[in-house]
């Protein structure tokens, strides 16, 4: 029997419309986030890319070993530092990742460690790199960076991270707070902000870095502290902490306490 030409027109019409309905109702992907121990973390993109941030896994609490990052497009060096360069040589070499680091720490890091030179986005503050749909800005961070080989890493640097949709997570290395922070909050008006709280850092510290930023900045409304040890030791400030401190502040500011191997959604609040 053949089907009348209205019927036909009203089915079309009726998966339209489902088609149009299951569109409007789809959540766009998040950006999602993992820690691995320290300032470990795998950040990855709505569209693929992994990024991942000082890769140390040989910390003392560290349960993880290079072969559990199989794909990675990125991996941000803060400085030369031991804690931050970690084991990114052996894992760019493994995965093809892209390094963003410093142009002395290809000479004396990098190259020494057969890492190819294409590998190595060479660049300082002020510098922006692509990792696929990625946008990887560059700026200063007030650290050192001398290398366990008794060598200069260049400048310590820290990062802000944008995806296509204009999402912004600030890695922030191991800086201290600086007044660059009010100018980078109105620049690049980061989502998400992961701040230092190594061995002698005060969790206030970290509140004040969060208000800099904040400076014309409506969009931050998460705080992740780094460099926080799985297994802390007596007197070690923790990330419980830095969320007193926050909540003592009044910020409008969430601190999320990162859990291992936790996978966390990111999306605009």
């Amino acid at each position: 029997m053949q089907e009348s030409p209205m019927r036909t027109l009203a089915i079309v019409a009726g998966c339209a419309l489902a088609l149009w309905s299951s569109a409007a109702t789809a959540q766009p992907k998040p950006v999602t986030l993992e820690y691995f121990s320290w300032s470990i973390f795998r950040i990855t993109a709505p569209s693929g890319e992994v990024i991942l941030t000082n890769p140390f896994v040989t910390n003392p609490d560290s349960p993880v070993k290079v072969a559990d990052f199989p794909k990675v497009d990125g991996i941000v060096v803060a400085d030369g530092h031991r804690d931050e360069v970690g084991s990114t040589d052996e894992i760019a070499i493994a995965t093809g990742a892209k390094i963003i680091t410093s142009f002395e720490m290809y000479s004396v890091w990098f190259e020494p460690r057969k890492v190819p030179l294409p590998q190595v986005l060479r660049s300082g503050p002020g510098d922006t790199n692509m990792i696929g749909s990625v946008k990887i800005r560059n700026v200063t961070s007030v650290h050192g960076s001398g290398t366990s080989d008794k060598t200069d890493g260049g400048q310590a640097m820290g990062f802000f991270i944008t995806f296509a949709d204009g999402f912004t997570v600030y890695f922030a290395g191991s800086t201290d707070t600086t007044l660059d922070m009010t100018m980078w909050g109105k620049k690049f008006k980061p989502d998400v902000a992961i701040l230092c709280l190594s061995g002698g850092r005060d969790p206030a510290d970290l509140v004040e870095q969060a208000r800099l930023l904040s400076t014309d900045n409506p969009n931050l409304h998460t705080v992740i502290p780094h460099h926080v040890r799985l297994q802390p030791p007596p007197g070690a400030h923790s990330a419980a902490d830095v969320e007193a401190a926050f909540k003592a502040s009044g910020l409008p500011i969430t601190v999320i306490k990162p859990e291992f191997n936790k996978v966390y959604e990111l999306k605009k609040s």
